[in-house]
């Protein structure tokens, strides 16, 4: 099963193919839920992917949309609820603050 290493605390957690970022960040205890449960529509998600991006899944519209709106993006920014886990190993980095609005 491949690994999610999330930072800075660098805590390492298996993560089964297709489940979303999001539920293995919770699972950790690192994220408390965002107040839009998972539906691209707060921000409140916003991670870096450090390392893997071509394992996990493709923007979608949505996803896109919302960076779009969202102060401190950049090019490895996702919404950890709409990235699904491939199959390689992934190395994200939460935000010290909300960034989404």
């Amino acid at each position: 099963m491949p690994m999610l290493t999330i930072m800075p605390s660098a805590k390492a957690v298996e993560v089964a193919e297709g489940a979303t970022l999001l539920s293995a960040i919770i699972a950790a205890e690192l994220m408390a839920p965002p107040k839009c449960t998972g539906n691209a529509q707060c921000g409140g998600c916003h991670i870096y992917v450090q390392e893997g991006r071509k394992s996990v899944s493709k923007m979608q519209r949505a996803e896109n949309e919302k960076l779009d709106t969202i102060i401190g993006i950049g090019s490895k920014s996702r919404l950890a609820c709409q990235v699904l886990m491939g199959t390689e190993n992934v190395t994200i980095e939460l935000l010290d603050f909300k960034s989404g609005f």
